[in-house]
């Protein structure tokens, strides 16, 4: 993905569903994916930060979004088939899906972890994502093209001491990312992660609080590669773990 410029209506007509829109990288996406010609779906479980995306982009003049409150957390299975059932009635298909809403929760040893934290973080983190997939799959597959891309972390590729149920739940989105992969190799949804690295987001200061943020890349620095990923230029990837500014010829 190095040095790659997208074409201004690289996503033209394209409808995508971000999750985590209303801060940090989903909003930063949410309005990179506007700006290069698609409808975003914006879903985050603060509906005053999704207006904050909604009205960013409708200021800009790109196409009108559609705004939805959604609990990851909280909201039982039925209510993700609602969804799709809702998207489909409104838009009939999709040709993105970015899962970047994430939780850290805390930072403890597995010793001192509480269960119900624990499930927490799997919930939002993994479970939510094979949710909403399951239910966004018949709509990716009405699509001539699709992209579902998932944000990973470095702490999902190698464990490290703390990260718990956070770094565990991102070592299992690569297990669910390679899986759909796969599945759906023979088909026109493509499946891959992106691990951003250290950026300016409200997560990374949480776990990094003696951190200066202002030493960190925002997130706009990172889009042209998940306009890359989620564009059909990407047509021949599937299945790889990225990481942003690396070279799409290598994994990792």
């Amino acid at each position: 993905m190095q040095d790659y410029i997208p074409a201004k209506d690289l996503l033209r007509e394209r409808v995508i569903l971000v999750t985590g829109a209303g801060s940090g990288i989903g909003q930063a996406a949410a309005k990179a994916f506007a700006e290069h010609g698609a409808t975003v779906v914006l879903l985050g479980r603060h509906e005053g930060r999704l207006e904050v995306t909604y009205d960013a982009i409708e200021a800009a003049g790109w196409p009108t979004p559609a705004l939805i409150p959604f609990d990851l957390e909280k909201a039982p299975a039925e209510d993700y088939y609602a969804l799709g059932e809702s998207l489909f009635q409104e838009f009939g298909q999709l040709h993105g899906l970015l899962h970047n809403a994430a939780k850290l929760a805390l930072l403890s040893r597995i010793d001192d972890f509480d269960p119900a934290t624990w499930n927490s973080v799997i919930q939002v983190n993994l479970t939510a994502a094979f949710l909403l997939t399951q239910a966004c799959l018949p709509l990716l597959r009405k699509a001539d093209d699709a992209s579902i891309l998932f944000t990973s972390d470095r702490v999902g590729r190698k464990g490290r001491a703390y990260w718990g149920a956070y770094g565990v739940s991102k070592f299992a989105i690569e297990g669910l990312m390679q899986t759909l992969a796969d599945e759906l190799e023979n088909s026109h949804i493509r499946v891959n992660s992106i691990a951003p690295g250290p950026t300016q987001t409200a997560l990374r200061a949480w776990a990094y609080p003696g951190e200066d943020p202002s030493a960190l890349p925002l997130p706009d620095s990172l889009m042209n590669d998940y306009l890359y990923l989620m564009g059909a230029d990407s047509k021949a990837l599937n299945g790889r773990t990225l990481s942003a500014g690396a070279d799409t010829g290598t994994n990792g």
